[in-house]
């Protein structure tokens, strides 16, 4: 019971002197920004592509696995997501 507390807590604190060290830095905010803006852009896609699935019959979740997977490989990382569920079904 008090590793879980223990590895919460190693989480919490690195989480935080990752964030500090990242902003201290010239060009963190920028970075934070662009992660941010990806974030944006992938929800958006995710939305855009579950607001045109009574023409494409194609929805996907948009939850953190799917909107991290388009944050970070873009609209690759969207038409893998398609794939795999065509692929799937």
């Amino acid at each position: 019971m008090y590793i879980k507390y223990a590895v919460w807590g190693l989480l919490v604190l690195s989480s935080l002197m990752l964030l500090v060290i990242v902003l201290r830095n010239r060009g963190g905010g920028r970075l934070l920004s662009a992660l941010g803006l990806n974030v944006v852009v992938a929800a958006f896609l995710l939305y855009t592509l579950n607001l045109l699935s009574a023409y494409t019959h194609m929805d996907l979740p948009i939850n953190t696995a799917t909107i991290g997977t388009v944050t970070v490989l873009g609209v690759p990382g969207l038409l893998l997501l398609v794939g795999l569920k065509l692929t799937l079904l």
